[in-house]
């Protein structure tokens, strides 16, 4: 490389660098941001409001109780829920897979499929699995059953709840 290239290269470098520097003080010049009025004033307006007492009903941060929510259900929604349990549950009756078939399993008795060995949790929590218990074991199964050998996390949402036992109710 001859000196007249590097000249350049140097040049060029110098000018881009000048020019950086001269257009971030025209910047700040022109656009500056800090300081202001000092620091005793606010942004914004203060707007004085009377203060209201409201009552909150207990209930309504629970939202809407199951058995309205289980009587608007849509099966057809529960059945795309099941898609979460099929990995572990059959509808066909007695064909068992990791879990037991879920045949007929509204109002039927706790633990009561032949050839599957239930955890001991199961049969103290409920009798039979009313829609109401289902709710319960499907909302949070291990609080539900402590020591239920069901390793599902649950549902948490009310109505997928809901429509899912809606959908489970058709299969018969």
């Amino acid at each position: 490389m001859d000196t007249m290239t590097a000249t350049k290269m140097v040049g060029g470098f110098c000018g881009a660098l000048l020019i950086y520097l001269l257009g971030n003080w025209a910047a700040e010049e022109l656009y500056h941001v800090g300081g202001g009025h000092g620091g005793d004033h606010a942004a914004g307006y203060e707007i004085e409001v009377a203060e209201a007492e409201v009552e909150v009903d207990e209930m309504e941060d629970e939202g809407p109780l199951f058995a309205e929510l289980y009587l608007a259900a849509d099966a057809d929604k529960g059945a795309k829920v099941f898609g979460k349990c099929k990995a572990c549950h059959k509808l066909e009756d007695g064909a068992n897979g990791t879990g037991p078939h879920l045949y007929a399993v509204v109002d039927r008795a706790v633990g009561s499929v032949e050839g599957y060995g239930y955890s001991g949790a199961l049969v103290a929590v409920a009798e039979t699995w009313s829609p109401e218990n289902l709710d319960g074991f499907l909302e949070n199964p291990k609080k539900y059953a402590p020591g239920t050998k069901m390793g599902f996390a649950g549902l948490k949402k009310p109505v997928d709840r809901a429509n899912l036992i809606a959908y489970l109710a058709t299969i018969n």
